[in-house]
């Protein structure tokens, strides 16, 4: 329950760390990213393959879907190239008997040569035999003889040239790795034999024998009619005709037709016609619902918290506090906070178990596939879609969700253009002010709805930006062709219903809100204190928003607008009470009692049409908050990348808000 898997390839960039206990012992477990090959290149899957190769654990468990068997067994012959020491553990059993597949895991463990055990890992007491397996195989009492694979003979003739020169260059910890470095040596993966040599400080590239040896190889490849570039083929052949006969041997199919409901559903949300609308669909009926539900939770929160203002102020006067003390506390902080989670609450606790439930549901990768081909002509990678999707729960994630994608041109591109989609964080302040400027303009008729679509059009507006940046991209700083990948569309279940609401309300609502309380007390002190300490007759506040008023006016906002939006990098969650606190330090203290109180607020100060929809754009387009550059500062290791993602949103929002400021001028 402290880690957050998803039913879709990519959910999981980084090794988590737990501890688990059994019979008076401690076993550290380490989840390192999914993959289905220790040969691939994008970046968590050379997370999870340098764990098993360098981190040297005691047992490597390799979690395989019943569903899959067949796929999923190329993945344990690569591992038992590495490591004697594996237990294959058979999840989802539940779904293979659903879908008429049976699995005979003596004949299984006996052709592998490692422990197979059988688990439906939602069910506790299943993994009983699995942790049971796992201590056994660690104080060796478990005899392993995996049985891997044999290649062609002029390949194994190559390993044994290469073997006896690789174990005078290893220690006695690392030999276990000898027949698989040969066989990198071998296929001539560069990328893996600089991870070996950094990982192991041995020489293997420009070892003068081992050079030698390896132009011996190629003449033994060449005669038996073999490039080197075919030579991974050929291994990889190996592996798949073996994974293939194993499979014919040891599971049973009674129904073929087992994915048959699958596949009709997915031609109608993944076909060119329906796919993209019903995609759109879903997302506006989560925001209808959403906003609907949002109201009348956020006018009680309100209500309560009114209440308990009137009993602080009465304290405060009790005490006879000074008006400065009691208006940091009431005015500045209270209010920010009680502000923060009356209107920001009700929303993310309906948004957020909704996106979670189409996430469990298998959704996700499906909105991959629709939006793939626009990728593919924008110059990037089809798995961006899923990082953007990623980048809707936090820019943040998203960022470190790119780890997925092998080319570092597109990896770059789609960090750059992740925080293009609104976070979690923005949310709250787009569905406010469309449910209060937009939907109130239809309030006869259906403003949820309006309000609603008007969000929609505001994240297509993102997803358009995503594309359109990214194609720029890819055709000037970061040119190159885009790559193809396989992307697995995963089967739909049934979803965990439980695990969503704790999984959303804890990871997600109360994660979000926590961090914007914390960020959100110290700036409604701060900006108390700008608003209410004068140079002059002038506030602190006042002179930042009048130095940026001109700039601001150019592009439909206001000066404390734009000062809102710098005060808010720390988190876009505050964006919206700082706004509020910046009118309100110029003498519009009002008692805020349900979200049309909020719209008093912001008429008062000039709000219109007009500037509505520019912060609505400003919101969606503008610098990402401090975490996720921290996190693009990380992931690049470049200050430069960091700028450049600092800057590509503000510009496109700079200019589109000017563009669409002086369209409205023209106009009216």
């Amino acid at each position: 329950m402290k880690q957050h898997t998803g039913n879709w390839p990519g959910k999981t960039v980084a090794s988590a760390v737990g501890v688990c206990k059994y019979k008076n012992k401690e076993f550290l477990l380490v989840d390192i990213p999914g993959t289905y090959s220790v040969m691939s290149n994008s970046e968590e899957e050379e997370i999870a393959r340098d764990y098993i190769c360098f981190g040297n654990p005691k047992v490597t468990v390799v979690i395989l879907d019943a569903t899959s068997l067949e796929k999923n067994l190329n993945l344990v012959y690569q591992i038992m190239e590495i490591t004697d020491n594996v237990i294959v553990c058979v999840n989802l059993l539940d779904e293979a008997k659903k879908k008429g597949i049976s699995i005979d895991f003596t004949e299984l463990e006996k052709r592998l040569g490692v422990p197979v055990v059988g688990v439906i890992a939602r069910k506790k007491k299943t993994l009983n035999k699995l942790i049971e397996t796992i201590d056994k195989v660690c104080n060796e009492e478990i005899n392993l003889k995996p049985n891997k694979i044999e290649y062609p003979p002029y390949i194994e003739n190559c390993v044994e040239r290469l073997e006896e020169k690789i174990n005078k260059m290893l220690t006695k910890e690392s030999k276990r790795l000898s027949r698989w470095i040969c066989l990198k040596l071998i296929d001539g993966d560069q990328k893996i034999l600089r991870s070996i040599e950094k990982n192991l400080k041995i020489n293997l590239i420009n070892n003068k024998e081992l050079i030698n040896e390896k132009e011996e190889i190629s003449d033994i490849l060449k005669f038996n009619g073999i490039e080197q570039s075919d030579v991974k083929d050929k291994m990889i052949s190996s592996i798949i005709f073996k994974a293939e006969s194993i499979y014919n041997d040891t599971v049973s199919v009674t129904n073929e037709k087992y994915n048959l409901k699958d596949r009709k559903i997915d031609k109608i949300l993944t076909s060119k016609i329906f796919g993209i609308p019903l995609m759109l669909t879903f997302l506006g009926i989560i925001l209808w619902i959403t906003i609907k539900g949002a109201n009348y939770p956020s006018e009680l929160l309100f209500k309560v918290f009114n209440g308990l203002q009137e009993k602080l102020v009465n304290i405060f006067d009790f005490l006879q506090a000074p008006s400065w003390v009691k208006g940091i506390f009431i005015d500045g902080i209270y209010k920010t906070l009680t502000w923060i989670v009356a209107v920001m609450l009700p929303p993310m606790a309906i948004f957020f178990p909704l996106f979670t439930l189409l996430e469990d549901l298998g959704f996700l990768p499906r909105i991959a596939f629709n939006l793939d081909k626009f990728f593919k002509k924008a110059g990037s990678s089809g798995k961006q879609a899923l990082t953007m999707c990623m980048g809707f729960g936090c820019n943040s994630c998203g960022v470190t969700g790119c780890r997925i994608i092998d080319s570092p041109r597109e990896k770059l591109i789609s960090i750059l253009t992740n925080a293009f989609v609104p976070c979690n964080g923005r949310f709250p302040l787009l569905i406010t002010i469309s449910s209060i400027f937009i939907g109130g303009i239809f309030a006869n008729s259906n403003p949820s709805l309006v309000s609603a679509i008007t969000v929609l059009l505001i994240v297509l507006l993102g997803i358009v930006m995503t594309l359109f940046i990214s194609k720029i991209l890819s055709k000037t700083i970061l040119k190159g062709e885009s790559t193809s990948f396989i992307l697995e569309l995963p089967p739909y279940r049934k979803p965990q219903i439980g695990q969503i609401l704790i999984r959303s309300i804890l990871d997600r609502t109360l994660f979000v809100l926590g961090r914007a309380i914390a960020i959100a007390a110290p700036a409604g002190l701060v900006i108390w204190l700008f608003a209410n300490i004068s140079i002059g007759n002038i506030s602190i506040l006042n002179y930042i928003a009048n130095f940026f008023e001109p700039f601001a006016k150019l592009m439909g906002l206001d000066g404390y607008i734009l000062t809102a939006f710098i005060l808010g990098i720390p988190a876009n969650e505050i964006v919206l009470p700082i706004i509020l606190m910046c009118y309100m330090g110029k003498g519009s203290l009002v008692n805020l009692e349900n979200i049309y109180e909020i719209e008093q607020i912001l008429l008062q100060n000039g709000w219109t049409i007009l500037t509505a929809i520019n912060v609505m754009i400003f919101t969606l387009l503008h610098f990402p908050c401090t975490t996720t550059l921290l996190t693009i500062k990380k992931e690049t290791g470049s200050i430069k990348w960091t700028i450049i993602a600092f800057l590509l949103p503000t510009i496109c929002g700079i200019v589109l808000c000017m563009a669409t400021n002086a369209i409205w001028n023209l106009i009216v």
